[in-house]
């Protein structure tokens, strides 16, 4: 594929994934700025009344190479952020920004690097994810390692101080969501545990004499057939005796 071909082929890519994206409440992208397809600027809205950044308005960008999907995105904070795995200058360490392929010396498998079938609402959930459950074995930010390790009350504070700052950027006139119990919420709640109840909860009003009980209704139904045939054979000689005595009234 021509150089052209390959950067045809991203942005017609990246045009799909931002309006899919669009139509979801925890990303915004502000329609008053210039969109450059190959760089996006938009703000990520935390809504898990869980978390110590709920109700925080992101701001971030995101930069993609001609090559994309094959080669990943790069991702980075605009705000300033306290966490283990954001860097000074608000680049992210996550591994699924890492170049595809395992990787040896990090002992990250190939499958939790990028690859092209991953996409950018992928990165961006995992983002929001890696909020709340940070990876302090290897800090981007050492001393916000320790803080979230050893001193989780002032790190929680440091959070709130992020999302009251962030809400300074939030555009005029734009509405905040409102939090919900996930994060991002997601389109359908299944409950796993429907099919795990036991066979004595879903035996629909069975018992453990069913057999029994069948034998004994067929042996019913049998003497209720007996019977029927008796009756059957009494309304016909009847019917015959109603007959001769009508004479000419039955046809």
């Amino acid at each position: 594929m021509s150089k052209v071909s390959k950067a045809t082929a991203a942005k017609t890519r990246l045009l799909g994934e931002m309006k899919t994206l669009r139509q979801e409440k925890w990303i915004h992208f502000d329609d008053n700025e210039d969109i450059n397809i190959m760089k996006w600027r938009f703000a990520l809205m935390v809504i898990n009344s869980d978390s110590v950044f709920n109700g925080a308005y992101l701001q971030a960008e995101m930069s993609f190479s001609e090559d994309y999907p094959y080669s990943p995105p790069k991702f980075r904070f605009l705000n300033p952020i306290t966490h283990p795995n954001v860097y000074p200058d608000g680049q992210l360490c996550i591994s699924i920004l890492h170049t595809p392929g395992e990787d040896v010396m990090s002992g990250e498998s190939a499958s939790e690097r990028w690859t092209p079938l991953h996409g950018v609402e992928s990165v961006l959930r995992s983002v929001l994810l890696l909020l709340d459950d940070p990876e302090i074995g290897s800090p981007a930010n050492v001393d916000a390692g320790v803080m979230y390790r050893d001193r989780r009350e002032e790190y929680n504070r440091k959070a709130k101080e992020t999302v009251e700052y962030s809400k300074t950027k939030v555009p005029e006139g734009f509405e905040m969501p409102r939090s919900f119990e996930s994060a991002p919420p997601p389109k359908m709640e299944n409950d796993d545990g429907f099919w795990q109840e036991s066979d004595e909860d879903f035996d629909f009003g069975g018992s453990d004499t069913g057999d029994e009980e069948m034998e004994d209704f067929e042996g019913d139904e049998d003497d209720e057939e007996g019977d029927g045939e008796e009756e059957g054979s009494d309304d016909d000689g009847s019917e015959d005796e109603v007959a001769s005595g009508a004479g000419t009234k039955k046809r």
